[in-house]
């Protein structure tokens, strides 16, 4: 069983700062890639960041500049780093990782912290 889950979430005012983490619990369970996807309310959920194992970070251009996605070396644990929010922010956020149990492909999602980016 894996079990995705994030941190982080609070209400932030325009042109402040967020950090949202990720941990991924599952035995055996190697992530391959972890990415960060969100959804505003009426919208579809879109992808905002992603990382692999190798550790090269890739960002939708909506977020190019302000946002930074990490992993820690050797855990399963992910980080968003958010600044110069936007009102326009505002989504539930969630965490996605992807990998192997043995030979079986693995894709998780957490419940997803909502940032709601208001004054």
């Amino acid at each position: 069983q894996v079990q995705v889950v994030e941190s982080g979430g609070d209400l932030v005012q325009p042109g402040g700062s967020l950090r949202l983490s990720c941990v991924v619990s599952a035995s055996r369970f190697r992530v391959y890639a972890m990415n960060w996807h969100r959804q505003a309310p009426g919208k579809q959920r879109e992808l905002v960041a992603g990382i692999t194992t190798h550790g090269y970070p890739e960002y939708a251009d909506f977020v190019k500049g302000r946002f930074a996605i990490s992993r820690d070396s050797g855990e399963n644990t992910g980080h968003l780093q958010m600044n110069a929010l936007k009102p326009e922010d505002t989504a539930v956020y969630y965490c996605r990782a992807g990998g192997t149990i043995g030979d079986a492909m693995v894709d998780s999602w957490g419940p997803g912290p909502q940032v709601p980016v208001s004054s």
